[in-house]
């Protein structure tokens, strides 16, 4: 095990960007063929594409290992170890007893669910109408849950998981009508909603039997051009933190 990480490794990757989507640093484009499956045409009705909102925030983790409830940050380290505000927050957050027992009721020993942190804004501001957590995976290593056992695990800890604005079996959705669908934000956005994520999953033949299995393929996702990355950091802005949430 990497020292210093509990998982011996980082929290969540990066999800590669479709063409035209506005790319930061160490950020890398999806291929031409997963895009067009996404946005196009399918392999054919074994594949459902789930597009959401992309919300705005601090990438962040929480993980069950050994009973033990553990908040991380993108990078796989312990939140409360970070030099930033944001992250120790967050893990005071995590730690409460009562969000403390919804984690340990939500995740299984070795899982971790992954999601944004929203209280300090980076690129967009939120008056938001829920707890400053949107999760939107649930991750053994680096393999999803596939979204409907994801979204059922997640309802019955009462979590909030990102706006959902299309599930269509065999059927893609297009970046204009996705970012159409996205402009009503479900999450409070102040300012335009930076982007969408589509995520890819598929009945997979998994043997010679011809059984099927439903797993996560992959995701992406489109962020618009003129966003500008960390308008509101104060390293960008040169004022004080923007706060959407603070206890």
């Amino acid at each position: 095990m990497k020292s210093g990480k509990p998982l011996g490794q980082k929290s969540y990757g990066h999800i590669p960007h479709f063409p035209n989507s506005r790319m930061g640093e160490g950020d890398h484009h999806c291929t031409d063929g997963q895009y067009k499956i996404a946005t196009e045409k399918t392999r054919d009705r074994h594949d459902t594409i789930i597009v959401q909102e992309k919300v705005d925030g601090s990438n962040v983790g929480i993980a069950k290992l050994n009973g033990d409830i553990i908040p991380l940050t993108r990078a796989g380290y312990r939140a409360e170890t970070s030099n930033f505000e944001q992250h120790h927050l967050f893990a005071d957050w995590v730690l409460k007893p009562i969000n403390r027992k919804r984690f340990d009721e939500l995740l299984n020993e070795g899982e971790r669910v992954c999601g944004e942190w929203l209280a300090q804004a980076h690129s967009t501001r939120y008056d938001l109408p829920h707890e400053p957590l949107v999760v939107f995976d649930i991750m053994t290593k680096m393999e999803r849950l596939p979204f409907v056992q994801f979204q059922e695990r997640i309802m019955k800890c009462d979590f909030t998981w990102p706006n959902t604005v299309w599930i269509g079996s065999g059927m893609p959705l297009s970046v204009k009508e996705a970012m159409n669908r996205v402009k009503d934000s479900r999450h409070g956005a102040i300012d335009e909603v930076e982007g969408a994520v589509w995520r890819i999953e598929r009945n997979k033949i998994i043997n010679k039997q011809g059984e099927r299995k439903l797993i996560v393929d992959y995701l992406a996702k489109y962020v618009r051009p003129d966003k500008v990355d960390g308008i509101y950091l104060p390293d960008c802005s040169g004022s004080e933190i923007v706060w959407n949430w603070k206890p």
